[in-house]
């Protein structure tokens, strides 16, 4: 029997980590990313609960400590700088906003790639143009006319997924905008950050943040704004930093500073706060994992538990590839999408209004900011950690050591 060939639409999280597992079981993988390469910084991500026992499973964990960041916890500040509260790391046993590991997005993904390098296919600068599916597989044609024939293509390219688009249908029927827009990039720390990711509100939904990296000079930051739909252009970054600027101009705090960062950093990003919410992950011999099937919201801080915990559970569910088939991929996916899905609505449960991230007015904000403060004492913190601390560990793995 020839050996199984999949092939994987994106390098970010969920991608590598579905490599990861699937070439130890013996499949041919491939991975095309429309990125020249894997996408170094980004925004800090967290490994909380399953999805840090995932990494544990893989035998990464050293090297993830190796990268991660010194995180002293979070404070909201006024205007003029001045802290109005603060939830230290340690708080709902270092699974709070800020949690007891954290690392940057592109240190994560760097250190899956680094382990699948060599027994994996990466193919940069190129993306999935068409797919064409039949009884014994997926013909796939590359961005550049090349043509692939594989026996399961998987869609971890994101909420805005083009494989889910191919295979699925148009993005409106599975995305759900939340009601508001935000902003990453990197920016000079001007004040100092110290190991903490500082926060500031402002009235007209508007929420400035900056947190720490491995450069002190340098901060995360981010700027994100409520707001009911708005139209433009994905790939105009130029109007995306307008948009900024017309909301946060002389907002206070760091704003004016971080809007000039906005506009030099090359590592901007913009996007929709949204939800993604499908019916099935599966189509044939098309299956998505991560955010193209289960985006649960930036806010939820869920994503990289989801990607995770999707991959190790699809990779386990299909199995070694020598006892790969028609059937058997069939029965496997179904089976990936009954023990997913729990998890998947547990996390998109989880509450993460945009009016409560970036409130509307002052009271709301001194209401926001006292909630914060009263969320960490007795008898508020154990409805807290319910609420939203403790979502990550609702699931037990399966052990695939021993299938």
């Amino acid at each position: 029997m020839a050996q199984p060939t999949v092939l994987i639409s994106g390098a970010g999280i969920a991608g590598p980590a579905l490599a990861l597992w699937l070439s130890k079981n013996g499949y041919r993988v491939i991975v095309v990313e429309i990125a020249k390469g894997i996408r170094a910084g980004g925004q800090t991500v967290d490994l909380r609960g399953a999805g840090g026992d995932v990494v544990e499973r893989m035998g990464l964990m050293p090297q993830m400590r190796a990268h991660a960041l010194v995180q002293r916890g979070v404070g909201w500040v006024s205007s003029d700088g001045s802290r109005r509260a603060e939830m230290p790391v340690t708080a709902f046993d270092g699974n709070g906003l800020v949690s007891k590991l954290e690392i940057l997005r592109g240190d994560l993904v760097d250190v899956l790639y680094q382990a699948t390098k060599e027994t994996v296919e990466y193919r940069f600068n190129t993306r999935i143009s068409a797919l064409h599916q039949d009884d014994d597989g997926v013909e796939v044609t590359l961005a550049d006319n090349t043509k692939l024939r594989a026996d399961l293509v998987v869609g971890a390219d994101g909420p805005h997924s083009a494989v889910r688009g191919m295979a699925f249908g148009p993005e409106e029927r599975f995305v759900t905008p939340l009601g508001g827009y935000n902003a990453w990039f990197s920016a000079p720390d001007h004040v100092g950050l110290d190991g903490w990711y500082l926060m500031y509100m402002a009235p007209g939904g508007l929420n400035a943040s900056m947190r720490p990296t491995h450069d002190p000079a340098m901060a995360k930051a981010g700027l994100a704004f409520a707001s009911g739909p708005i139209e433009y252009d994905r790939h105009d970054l130029d109007q995306q930093r307008q948009l900024l600027v017309d909301r946060f101009a002389g907002a206070g705090w760091q704003c004016d500073a971080l809007l000039t960062a906005a506009q030099q950093a090359d590592d901007f990003y913009f996007d929709s706060f949204l939800q993604v919410d499908m019916p099935a992950w599966v189509s044939g011999r098309v299956v998505l994992v991560g955010d193209a099937g289960y985006c649960a919201s930036p806010l939820s801080g869920m994503g990289t538990s989801l990607a995770l915990v999707g991959a190790y559970l699809l990779a386990g569910e299909l199995g070694h590839a020598d006892s790969f088939d028609a059937q058997q991929i069939q029965d496997a996916l179904q089976r990936y999408q009954t023990k997913m899905r729990p998890y998947v609505d547990k996390c998109q449960d989880i509450p993460n209004r945009v009016d409560r991230f970036a409130p509307n007015s002052a009271s709301d904000i001194s209401i926001n900011i006292a909630v914060m403060k009263w969320m960490q004492r007795w008898p508020f913190r154990p409805i807290a950690a319910k609420l939203w601390f403790t979502v990550a560990d609702s699931i037990e793995l399966p052990d695939y050591s021993t299938a």
